[in-house]
This record gives structure tokens, sequence and C-alpha cells, in this order.
């Protein structure tokens, strides 16, 4: 392998040949800089000067701004600067905490320098230009870097101010205290600080600490200002703040010697007078505390109880010699400023007031409630930039927040000790209605027949509240709604909750334009409005059907004449609820276990509406309209002869092409029938000639059978099927979902359309609370590990919601529960030992595939393909590894022996077997072992023409062995002949192999149905199994009453799969 490109600069010649030791040696030896770049010739320095400034006046308006200081005379070094105007009391100074400049003030200048061969020179090198002299100069890269970054910290603490020297940067205006470290680097880069003159120094030292330091002398109390730089004395009289950060100190005798440190920590504003800055009178206290402050000795009392408290609010103040003993800190108060702004607008902002800083900084949180701290938004860890609690950044509420606010949170805080409220403007008169929302809700008939609108009013303490101002706060998640007078009210009522509900739904639905509605799907939600209104009127046809429907008991309907069967218990039960979404002209789901005979319940139906509308004549009932039925190609001759058998009045006509291909006109087959069957390839091919015959014509109803094939909501035959303007469309299927809510919300669109919202709103209300988080939930099969109880609790209650949402329009039972007449099933899992040579094959291939894909599942969405490809692999590999590579076969695979070491025991006792692969090329090496073995079979798979002839030659006991793909004999297909099941690899979706199984295990079944898994241990088959625990309880969570939920095959999933 090529070695990786190595760093420009970095030159080892032909690493293949160097030693391994030369290699490092070379790599640890100092590197040349960046390519093109030569030693610099140009040296650059700081120059630090002791300034006035001179600004300009009428009289004097185009000299210099500034002026260099070479000496301080006067008491104390307060004199005057030499060659300059009487100083005021106050000179020299800072202009404090980043301030602009003031007349006659002195300050510190820094300017670039040049190194010369006479020294340090200025030349023409300024502020302005020293970012244009790099290459006229031949400047150090570092170095001219660092000065860039110098002046463009300064220039960010704001604008210059007109007047000013440009060529000069003021470091006592310098608010960043970033200072310090460019300072640091400036010595690590070899930019020197220079003073100027004879005799010049400027020193940088590590830190300044600045306090009071009160002892007792014989004449009473001193207290006196004390400065240590790096531990030693310095005299406070001399020294000047650097923004609030940092100081320098000035040798008054000669002013070009200075000392830089910084502070220890931010400087106080106490401190900042200490150091001669702010007011006029600054640096006269400065001066008085340096000399030390003398108490009389009857006052020390005094100083200590009232004074020192008060000082330790902005000052560390000590005892070095111990001879006076300090009072504790006060305790702070927390004080929270509220200023108000029109309309109803609060700017909150917290500050301490009477703080020490000798004392550790007291947390905020423990003088407030924490219901108080949540109300507030304060978040649950404030500290500063050293780990010291802190408060909260300032915070603005508006409408009903402020009112609640003002009339609930303030009067709370200006009741706890240590807090205090200070008020700037006048408060609004906020008044909060305490009483219990009145609701009153009416539906009313429509134009839409799928929709009713909706009366709704509520008052609150004898109060009429507008509805418009109320749906816009429910619909944006409020929690309080503020109305123009004042008053205001919370919103989390529970009385309000299920308004909220349909709202919520409503946003998505866009159906709410000219006001509330209702779908006549959304029964569960009427419920929930009636348990919580104090009057509910419901319109005639809307009561009509709750009574009917929603209540879970529909009343019982008349069997048709024409029907030719027997009807068990639970399909006179299925009957009466099909009469019942039909006389409602809603949809449902019928979503009973393979084999409990749904096709019959759904053609008792069908002749039931064909009769009901011969008595009707061309009536209430309008003109005769066929039903149209879609159902898998495999499917559809099943329907046909059903129909024959149990409902031989019905005129039925079979589509077997499309149009084009000349198969008959949709229009014409509609025209002649009563129940057209067609496929759902021919669906979506002829989707313009079906909808045509809605819109003409029109179709009595819709039949969706195996109605799993149009669970993707994006698919064509999906649109082709909601495309479709037909009053009554019913769902057919043992499996309403396989992998996801999502294909259950499919369904619920094309069957009952506005029970729920859009997809993107049913997403985000169910699909993410319940299929986000897989554990939490115990209990069933495949249970996860607990996770946090809020994430469990929202999980249990949308899953409630859910259930009690679909329930009137989707009926399920099991064979366990209706068919207690149905032999047994006995279900066996054989696990086959791989022969030595087999297992060799498997592991490399496992090592090798799961090296490639474990960079790749955590991006699983994306490099899906790669990752099922590889699953694939294994999958068959666990089957033969024939089936990859023909010459990696070399004899036949242990569960292939097994296979048909079963199989002849099957057939020598009279038995027939069905045979079940996800893979038809292994369907084809069983087919070669049993042709070898003289035993008759037939095969099914999509490849297969004469479908119905092998149907007949395994019926008839011509072949008693069966081999079936999966996917081309999983569904539609009745096999009672079989007794015995063989599924060869397991699959992770439970549902197919179930629907496999249940080709057999079905009503007509008369013998006990054995049913054998044949899993290749220490394989992906096993891990494939133990995902099936987890992947059978999926319907159970909606459908059922489960407790597990479990969504498509996940990041996680995969890893255990090639664990």
């Amino acid at each position: 392998m090529d070695p990786p490109d190595l760093p420009v600069g970095l030159v080892l010649g032909d690493t293949r040949s160097m030693a391994w030791q030369e290699v490092l040696r070379t790599l640890a030896a100092p590197q040349p800089g960046p390519a093109g770049e030569g030693a610099a010739t140009g040296v650059l320095g700081l120059q630090l000067e002791l300034r006035e400034l001179t600004p300009h006046t009428r009289e004097r308006w185009n000299g210099p701004t500034s002026r260099r200081v070479t000496a301080v005379r006067g008491a104390a070094g307060r004199g005057r600067a030499a060659g300059g105007p009487p100083a005021a009391g106050t000179v020299p100074a800072g202009a404090g905490a980043g301030g602009g400049p003031a007349t006659g003030m002195i300050r510190l200048g820094a300017r670039p320098v040049l190194r010369t061969a006479r020294g340090w020179a200025r030349g023409n090198l300024t502020w302005s230009n020293v970012a244009h002299m790099r290459h006229r100069l031949d400047l150090d890269v570092e170095q001219h870097r660092w000065f860039c970054q110098l002046g463009a910290f300064h220039r960010a603490a704001g604008p210059a101010v007109p007047g000013t020297d440009l060529d000069w940067v003021h470091l006592d205006d310098f608010t960043n205290p970033v200072l310090w470290d460019l300072l640091v680097q400036a010595r690590e880069l070899g930019v020197e600080l220079v003073g100027s003159g004879a005799g010049a120094d400027v020193r940088l030292a590590g830190r300044a600490d600045l306090d009071l330091d009160v002892v007792q002398e014989a004449r009473g109390v001193v207290v006196r200002a004390r400065l240590r730089i790096d531990g030693a004395p310095a005299p406070v009289a001399h020294a000047h703040a650097i923004g609030t950060h940092g100081v320098y100190v000035v040798d008054l005798t000669r002013p070009n010697r200075v000392v830089l440190a910084p502070a220890a920590r931010t400087w106080s504003a106490q401190q900042l007078v200490l150091l001669g800055a702010g007011t006029e009178g600054g640096r006269g206290l400065a001066d008085v505390l340096a000399g030390g402050l003398v108490v009389p000795p009857d006052a020390a009392g005094e100083l200590v109880e009232e004074h020192l408290p008060a000082l330790l609010a902005g000052l560390d103040v000590v005892s070095a010699d111990r001879t006076v003993v300090l009072p504790p800190p006060a305790p702070p108060t927390l004080v929270l400023t509220v200023r108000h702004r029109p309309p109803h607008t609060v700017d909150l902002s917290w500050r301490w007031d009477g703080h020490a800083r000798s004392a550790p900084a007291p947390d905020p949180r423990t003088l407030l409630p924490a219901d108080l701290r949540a109300v507030l938004g304060w978040p649950d860890a404030v500290t500063d930039d050293t780990g010291t609690p802190a408060l909260p950044g300032p915070a603005t509420l508006r409408d009903e927040d402020a009112a609640e606010l003002v009339t609930t949170t303030l009067p709370r805080l200006k009741g706890l000790p240590g807090v205090r409220v200070e008020t700037v403007g006048t408060a609004p008169d906020f008044r909060r209605l305490d009483g219990p929302p009145v609701l009153s809700v009416t539906t009313y008939e429509t134009q839409k027949h799928d929709w009713f609108d909706l009366g709704v009013s509520v008052h609150v303490d004898g109060r009429a509240v507008p509805f418009a101002p109320l749906f816009a706060a429910l619909a944006g998640g409020k929690r309080r709604l503020l109305l123009v007078d004042g008053t205001y009210l919370r919103l989390d009522h529970p009385v309000l909750a299920p308004l909220a509900a349909l709202i919520a739904e409503a946003r998505d639905l866009a159906e709410w334009e000219t006001g509330p509605r209702i779908s006549r799907h959304q029964t569960s939600l009427w419920s929930d409005l009636v348990a919580v209104a104090d009057e509910a009127v419901a319109a005639p046809t809307w009561e009509a059907m709750l009574a009917d429907v929603a209540q879970g008991s529909p009343r019982a309907t008349p069997l048709p004449r024409g029907l030719r069967a027997t009807l068990r218990p639970y399909q006179r039960e299925g009957f009466d609820w099909l009469a019942s979404l039909w006389r409602h002209r809603t949809g449902g789901i019928l979503a009973d276990d393979m084999g409990l005979g749904k096709t019959l319940q759904c053609l008792a139906l069908v002749q039931h509406t064909v009769e009901e509308r011969a008595v009707d004549g061309q009536g209430a009932l309008g003109p005769r309209r066929p039903f149209l039925v879609v159902a898998p190609t495999s499917v559809v001759p099943g329907w046909v002869a059903e129909a024959a058998r149990f409902t031989p009045g019905l005129r039925v006509r079979r589509l077997r092409a499309t149009e084009a291909s000349g198969g008959v006109r949709v229009a014409d087959a509609a025209a002649e029938a009563d129940l057209v069957v067609t496929s759902y390839a021919l669906l979506r091919l002829d989707a313009d000639a079906y909808r045509d015959v809605a819109r003409g014509t029109g179709w009595a109803g819709l039949v969706l059978d195996e109605a799993q094939q149009v669970k993707n909501a994006t698919s064509l035959v999906h649109a082709a099927a909601r495309d479709l303007e037909v009053p009554f469309t019913l769902a057919v299927t043992g499996t309403p979902m396989e992998n996801s809510l999502t294909e259950l919300h499919a369904l619920l669109a094309l069957t009952v359309p506005g029970l729920f919202p859009s997809a993107r709103g049913f997403v985000e209300q169910y699909v993410r609370p319940v299929e986000g988080v897989r554990t939490g939930i115990t209990a069933g099969p495949g249970g996860g590990e607990d996770v946090g109880a809020d994430v469990a609790r929202v999980r249990t209650e949308r899953l409630a919601r859910l259930r009690r949402r679909v329930r009137p329009f989707l009926l399920r039972r099991t064979k366990e529960l209706v068919a207690a007449d149905l032999p047994a099933k006995q279900e066996q899992t054989l696990t086959v030992e791989l022969t030595p040579a087999h297992r060799e094959v498997y592991d490399r291939y496992l090592q090798r595939e799961r090296a490639k894909l474990f960079g790749l599942i955590d991006d699983l969405d994306r490099q899906r393909f790669i990752v099922y490809r590889s699953l694939t692999l294994l999958r068959m590999l666990a089957l033969d590894p024939a089936l990859i590579d023909p010459a990696l076969g070399g004899s036949r695979s242990a569960k292939l022996d097994t296979l048909l070491e079963q199989l002849e025991d099957v057939v020598a006792e009279g038995h027939r077997a069905l045979v079940f692969s996800q893979f038809t090329s292994y369907l084809a090496i069983v087919g070669d072992a049993l042709r070898e073995a003289g035993v008759p079979f037939v095969q099914l798979d999509g490849s297969t023409v004469r479908r119905e002839e092998v149907l007949e030659e395994f019926r008839t006991g011509a072949a008693p062995v069966f081999l079936i793909s999966l996917k081309a004999g999983g569904t539609g297909l009745n096999l009672t002949e079989a007794d015995y099941v063989f599924l060869l690899d397991p699959w992770w979706n439970p549902a197919s192999e179930q629907q496999a199984v249940d080709r057999t295990h079905r009503i007509g079944q008369q013998r006990t149905v054995m049913v054998y898994r044949m899993v290749a241990a220490g394989t992906i088959e096993e891990k494939v199994v133990a995902l099936q625990a987890r992947k059978a309880a999926l319907v159970d969570a909606v459908i059922d009453d489960g407790d597990l939920f479990s969504s498509a095959l996940t990041a996680d999933e995969v890893r255990a799969l090639l664990a």
C-alpha cells in the first residue's frame, strides 16, 4: 500500500529505503516553515509611552492630539505634565472601564516600532498601515499577524473618538482581557515591550491584587489601599486601571518606567475608584486611601459595624496583621428588576445587591423554589466561566406570560427572604379568570358528507371567551390566553384538552377556514368532548352513527336471501359490523386472522347491498352500481370461485388484462356487473379507466383485499386507489401493519379519511412518540429496557388514544378466540448444525461482511441497500454456499439432508407438505434433490405460468410436496389439503411467515398442522429468530392489547444480526 501524502515541507525521500529510526528522527527534527518563507529581516516591537491627551480647541485646531509625558511634578506626583497646562486633581488617570478620552487625561499609549541598526525607530509605521507593511519591511509573519490581531481587538472595543491620535492605541481603553494573552504571546514571538527615551523599562508581571487593609495603630484604625504585583507591594497612588482587567504602575520620577499586570479577577466599581478611575473625585479618594485613612479610636465600633460590611460588597477587605476582627459579609439580596413596556411586555434582569467579593458567591437557586425557577425560565445549572453559580441573563415576557408573571409570580417573589423586586413603569391591570371553563358543543349537518360543522362556546367566570383567539392559542400550543381587556385564562384545563386535540389535527387537514369542523369518523374525539362538556347536542345522523358504529355493538342486519352459506357466529358479527359501516357510508378495516373467512363476510355484504337496492328500486338509494374488488393476481381467481359458490346470484366480472392490451373495457364490465374483480397491477396500469367509472356511473364501494399491497402511501397503486371517488372503502387484510404505524395510516387514509391528520401530522402525533424509542415497555415478548417515565407515559397515552380512535373502524378476531373447532397448530424449531466445510465458508464471509458493514450501520438510511445486500448474502450462505458461488457447493448442505429425511417420512405416511423459502434459487436446489429422490412435487414462484394447474395437481394428491416462494405464495392461497409446513429460512418480519403458515391452517382444515422452522445453528438465522420475538409484538401494540411496539429494522438490530 502506498504511504499517505506527507505535509508540505516534510521531505523524507523514499521512505521504503529508510530505517525506521531514521524516519522517526526526521519527523522529530525541527521542520522548515511554510514553503517560500525565508528568514525575515524586519523585527517588530511594541513601544509603550505615557502620553497626555491634548484635544483640539477653537484656538488650537490642527496640532497634535497627544504628546509624550517626560516628567510629573507636584505632591504625590500629581502636579502638571511637563510642558503642559496645569493638571486637575485627577491627573493622571485612566478613563475607566472602556470610557473615551477625557480632557487633560494621561494615558499609556502603544504603537509598533521597527528595530534598526541604531535601535528602535517609529519611522512611518503606524496602526493604520502596519497591516500593509509586511512585504515592504520584510516582517516576520507571526509578529506581523500578532500586531494585526492586537489592533483588531482594540478597534472592536468601539469606534474611534474624533480628535484622538490614530498613531497610538491607549491600553487604558482596551476592554478585552485577551490583551494579557496577547502580551504573553508577544514574548514568545520575540516582540519586545520597549519604552521611549533613555533608561526606559517596561515589564510584564503575572498578577495584580488590590484590597483594603484595616489595621489597629496607636492613632486609631487605619484603612489603607494595598496593591501587590506578583505578591510585592506597589504604590496604589501611581497605579492606573487597564479596562476592568488589569493595571499599570508608573514610576513618577521616570515616567518611561512602567509595570503592567493582569488583575487577579475583574475589578469592581469600588476597585476602579481606588485606581483613580471614574468620577472627578475618584483620584482624590484614591490618594487618601493610598496614604491611609485614619479612623479615631472612639469610632472603631462604627467602622466595624456599619461601614466595613458595606465595603465588603465591592472590595476585598483584610486585616493583614489580624489586629482588627472583620465582620462577616452581610447576606446579599437577589434583586429582580421588572421593566414594563406597552402594551403587554415585561423585561427582567437579575443582580446581586450587597454581595461581598471576599465571600464565595451564593447559589441563587437556593433562594427560589424549583417551581418558580421553572416559571421564570431558569436553567437547571447556571455558572460563570470559573464554575461559580451565576445569575441568569436578561429575559423578556409578553402577553399571557407577562400577565401570569404580574398576577402570580411576582407576589410570591416579594414574599421570599433575600429577594427584592424593583419595578420600573406601570403594570397593566391584569386579572386571571380562575373559574372552570363551561363548554358547550353542537354538531350541524353540512353539504359535505364526511363533515359536520362544530359549534363551540366557552365561558369562564360568566364571561364568554371569543372563539377566534381561543382557537389560535390552542392551535399554537399556548398554555394561557390573554384577552384584550387584560383578563386571561389558563388553557391546560382538562375541559379544553379534547378541543385542543381536535384543533391540533385540524391544522393539518386545513378544514377550518370558515369555522370549526369535525369529521364523521372522529367519534372518539366527540366522545371526549361530550365527557367534559356541560352541554352537547349532536346532529341526528351523527347521533345515529354513534349509536350504531362507535358503541361497538352494531344492530343485527338480516342475512341476504341470496347467500348460500351458513355463517359462523363470529362471521355473522362481522357481517353486522360491515353492514353498519355500509349503512352510514363509512369505511373500515376487516383485519381478521388469515383463514377465518374474510372473503365470505365481504361477499355477504355485497349480496346485502344488491338486495337492499333491489327492494328500493330507483329510489333513495340511487341507481344500481357495482362493487370493485382489488386483490393480488393470485387471489383474484379465489374471489371469482367463492362468489360462484356462496353468492351465485351476483353478476361477477373478472378483468384479466389492461384495456391497451385488448382486455375488456372497465366501463363495459361495470355496466353489466354487481361485482368487478381486478388486480392491483391492472388498477395501477388502467387507473384512468377506473377513475372514469367512479366519476360516471360510479362504484358502489371499493374492497381492497390483501390490503397490505397499498400500505405504502407514496406508491402508485395507493394513489390509484385514493383517486377513486367511492362512498365506501373496505380494506381486508390479516396484517394491517407489519413494520410501522405509517402503514396503518396509509390504509385508514383510504378507508376512513379524516380520522387522522395528514401523514406528516400523524408522524408527529403518533409515530414518533410510539416508535421513536422502542425501550420503555418491558411486558410482552421482546420487551426492552426501562426509559424515563415521561417517555413511557407519553408513549402509553398516545397508544391508548390511537387504539380508541381506531377501534370503531377496525375489526380483528384471532383464530384462538373465535375458531375453537379449528385443529391445533404445533410449531417446532429444527436446529441444524452446519457441516465443517460449510462452517468454514460461512465464518470467513461473516468476518468479511462484518468488517465492511460496521462503518456503514450508523448511516443506515443512506447505506440501507449495501447493508441489506450483505445481510441477504449471509442468509443465503446459511442455507447453502452454492447459492452465492457454485464452486463453494461441494456437497449437499445439512439443512437439505434434514429436509429430505423429513419429507420422505411425511410422504410415506400419506401427508402433504408445503415448503417455503425466500430464495427461488434454493427452491431449485431442493427440487433437484426431490427429483433425484423420486418424490413428486410442484413449484410456485414468480415465474410460474400455469398457476391454477399447479394448484390443482397438488390438491388432487398427484404431487404431495409443494415448493412455494414466500413472496409468490405467501398470500391468497387456500391449501388446507396440506398439514405439514416447512419454513427453510426465517425472515425478520414474522407476519410474512404467519401468512405462509395460514395457507393451510385455516377454516376447512381437518387435521393438526405441523410447522417446522429450520434454523442453521450459529448463523444469522438464529439472530433473525431472536429479532422475530420483538417484531411479533408489532400488531399487538395497536390492534390487540399488547404492550410493545416495534419499528422497522434499525441500526442496533443490524448490529445484533452481525454479532
